[in-house]
């Protein structure tokens, strides 16, 4: 299927659940468009034998580098901006196309890259352009951490740095005062810190996660 005719057959089927009286929410059908894209995506890939165990590493070319530079600053500007509101970015494009409403300066990703284009994007890609402090998490990102958060690591002794893989479970944010008494004015700081939970089941809080520990954690590969 190309991603009009999935786009054709969804808005088919929400239709029907309207007629039945169970209208779906516009972030339950950018969903359901999410995922049919993803579906789609994971088929090309077992039709020309790519393995679908590892869909991204580092070998792997980033996407944005399809786009011309003027195309891609309007999409990391699109991205930040949005994903300070209600929905993520993703959903608010696909809500978007749903609706049949114009993206404005992004409306050239519908018309010029598709679905599977879309789905390809990751946050690792996203950073690789952007300061890793402007693109926030959320809960269900996937990271990775390094162990030099909880042991003394060295990249020349016997204990070296490793990164292990996790997923964002819950995110906090406290507002401290950070005047000292030889400041005229108070002043005032916002750190942010993060529990992961990792393949294993355990959980860790990561503190700062923006600031002294930015170094310590980066997007996951996968």
């Amino acid at each position: 299927m190309t991603d009009a005719e999935i786009e054709a057959a969804l808005a088919i089927a929400f239709s029907q659940c309207e007629a039945a009286g169970i209208p779906l929410k516009g972030q339950q059908k950018a969903i359901l468009l999410q995922v049919m894209a993803r579906i789609l995506r994971n088929s090309t890939a077992n039709t020309n034998g790519e393995s679908r165990s590892n869909p991204s590493n580092d070998s792997t070319p980033n996407p944005l580098e399809d786009l011309t530079q003027s195309q891609r600053q309007a999409l990391l500007q699109f991205i930040q901006e949005r994903d300070t509101q209600t929905y993520p970015w993703k959903i608010q494009l696909l809500n978007d196309w749903l609706q049949g409403q114009d993206s404005g300066s992004v409306q050239f990703v519908r018309e010029e890259l598709g679905l599977q284009w879309l789905e390809q994007v990751q946050p690792v890609h996203i950073a690789q352009y952007t300061d890793k402090l402007n693109l926030k998490l959320k809960v269900g990102d996937r990271i990775e951490v390094s162990n030099s958060l909880w042991e003394w690591v060295q990249d020349d002794g016997p204990c070296c740095r490793e990164w292990y893989p996790c997923t964002v479970v819950a995110i906090a944010e406290e507002t401290f005062d950070a005047a000292t008494e030889d400041s005229d004015q108070d002043d005032s700081s916002l750190s942010t810190s993060c529990t992961v939970r990792f393949d294993n089941g355990s959980e860790y809080e990561i503190q700062a996660i923006y600031s002294w520990n930015q170094y310590q954690w980066r997007w996951a590969s996968a």
